[in-house]
């Protein structure tokens, strides 16, 4: 467990021991908090976003799909890479309906990441098939759907990388039945350091810890899982099949040239 884990990553101690400023704000404090979270990463993580990035530049080159998943919060950082300006073209979003925080009540999500064999009905009607990509985003890893994606889709021949907080898997219990997680179930496994809770401040006054950090992270890992990708294929002599912005000049040209070649890989453009 790192200190800053130890410690509470936001608390006084943990905020004494990055040598903050004292008279620092809150807003101070969150910036530093997931900055650090980042820095761990980058620093103690370079070989598994390697391994990411190299088995997504695979896929590419060996003609499968990209897709991404993520329950609840989670589908914050699977939306942030389909059809996104600097992204590859190929990522595609696998939903599950009303896993996510756009349904009333907000309680329904989390309590379909609980449901058993969701995910099964889900990846079996989905357009996935063996030789395709499945990045899962799942902070605790620990709930029925993403575990038992991940299992499933292993199971078709699909690869997986999990994005998670492995911290979950030593401080709390496993929801799925077979007691595992979905760090349990990748082909990679990208560690976001998420402190428990998710939250990174406590405040005087404040009963409750606040500021969560792992969208901002969550999102960070992968965007550097992108970059490492399309710097692979470029080694390879393979143009990465990359978007540009539509609010640029030619950027709709350039996106309808890619979204041509690439159709029968892409979705969200039907």
């Amino acid at each position: 467990m790192s200190d800053s884990r130890a410690n509470g990553v936001g608390d006084a101690q943990g905020a004494q021991g990055r040598g903050e400023a004292p008279g620092a704000t809150l807003a101070d404090r969150f910036f530093d908090a997931a900055i650090e979270l980042l820095q761990q990463v980058r620093d103690r993580d370079t070989e598994e976003i390697a391994a990411a990035g190299t088995l997504v530049a695979d896929t590419v080159d060996a003609g499968g799909r990209l897709f991404a998943y993520g329950a609840g919060h989670s589908s914050l950082a699977a939306q942030d890479l389909v059809y996104r300006a600097g992204g590859l073209a190929l990522m595609n979003l696998l939903t599950v309906p009303g896993a996510v925080v756009d349904v009333q009540p907000a309680t329904l999500g989390s309590a379909l990441e609980r449901v058993d064999g969701l995910a099964t009905v889900v990846l079996d009607t989905s357009p996935l098939r063996a030789g395709d990509l499945l990045v899962i985003i799942s902070l605790s890893g620990r709930n029925a759907l993403p575990v038992e994606m991940a299992m499933h889709a292993r199971s078709l021949g699909i690869r997986v990388i999990g994005v998670t907080s492995v911290a979950y898997a030593t401080e709390t219990r496993s929801l799925h039945a077979s007691g595992s997680f979905l760090k349990d179930h990748c082909d990679v496994v990208l560690d976001t350091r998420i402190p428990l809770g998710d939250a990174t401040l406590v405040h005087e006054g404040i009963d409750a810890p606040f500021a969560p950090a792992s969208t901002v992270v969550t999102s960070g890992v992968l965007q550097a899982v992108m970059a490492t990708a399309a710097g692979v294929l470029a080694e390879r002599g393979i143009q990465p099949p990359l978007l540009r912005s539509g609010n640029v000049d030619g950027g709709h040209d350039w996106n309808g040239k890619v979204l041509d070649e690439y159709g029968d890989r892409i979705f969200h453009s039907r």
